[in-house]
């Protein structure tokens, strides 16, 4: 058993990571709201079961994450843990539901005459769910070094919001009548925007530890790198063959 000590300065530090996980969550169902929940309200979203089931795990995912650091800010630490498989099946289920909405994506734009425009696009959710569960399963293989660990999960979390956020962005920007996947490089400012979450989170630790924990100094530098290099590699011949194969596989 790891003991676990309560000074003011570690209990603040709990308390900071509970505000990062309000704030995904607010993001989270706040940036879907013109797009998925207002539309249910009104009974004129349309889009396939899958993103229903897609929506709704990944809507469950944020408040797990809530929860389960607000177990570890109110000491609870053994409880955290035991739910720890939990949150594995619940993430792994994530990605498969990626995967089948995207697919989804690709099919709806084919029907309109706009499958290679989807395929580009397929890139954005695709590599996302990449960073997400490399960053997640470092996350669960550093389990017993908590510092590494709950960095880990700030960073898994971060390419999680960039859909949301590119709703909010797509609903005050995109003109009325447009039709079909927008560009691959209109995901960029809601990703950067997302950043800031990531910005906030070393500012943090640069006031609190004096530096910058070496996790957000690999990892910040990788999520950048994913947000801007999709827009040029989305026009590969190397990308579109893969967004085919992903295409694929549902026949």
């Amino acid at each position: 058993m790891v003991a676990v000590t309560f000074d003011a300065a570690s209990a603040k530090t709990r308390w900071f990571y509970v505000g990062m996980s309000s704030a995904f969550v607010l993001i989270a169902f706040g940036g879907f709201i013109p797009t998925y929940w207002a539309k249910m309200a009104s009974g004129t979203f349309t889009g396939a079961p899958i993103l229903h089931i897609h929506g709704t795990l990944f809507f469950t995912w944020t408040l797990f994450f809530l929860v389960q650091t607000t177990l570890v800010a109110t000491g609870r630490v053994l409880d955290h843990r035991s739910w720890g498989m939990a949150g594995i099946s619940l993430a792994t289920a994530m990605g498969f539901t990626v995967v089948l909405a995207a697919i989804n994506s690709m099919k709806v734009a084919d029907a309109i005459g706009m499958a290679d425009q989807a395929r580009r696009f397929s890139i954005v959710s695709l590599t996302a769910l990449v960073m997400f569960a490399g960053f997640f399963g470092t996350a669960i293989a550093q389990v017993r070094r908590p510092e590494v660990h709950k960095r880990l999960m700030i960073l898994a979390m971060i390419p999680l919001m960039q859909a949301a956020m590119a709703r909010l962005f797509a609903t005050a920007m995109t003109p009325p009548g447009v039709i079909g996947p927008p560009p691959v490089f209109v995901s960029v400012p809601p990703g950067l925007t997302v950043d800031l979450l990531l910005v906030a989170a070393i500012v943090y630790d640069w006031r609190t530890r004096g530096r910058p924990h070496p996790v957000y100094l690999i990892g910040a530098p990788l999520l950048l790198a994913q947000q801007i290099l999709i827009v040029p590699l989305s026009a590969t011949p190397a990308w579109m063959s893969a967004a085919r194969w992903v295409e694929a596989l549902t026949g």
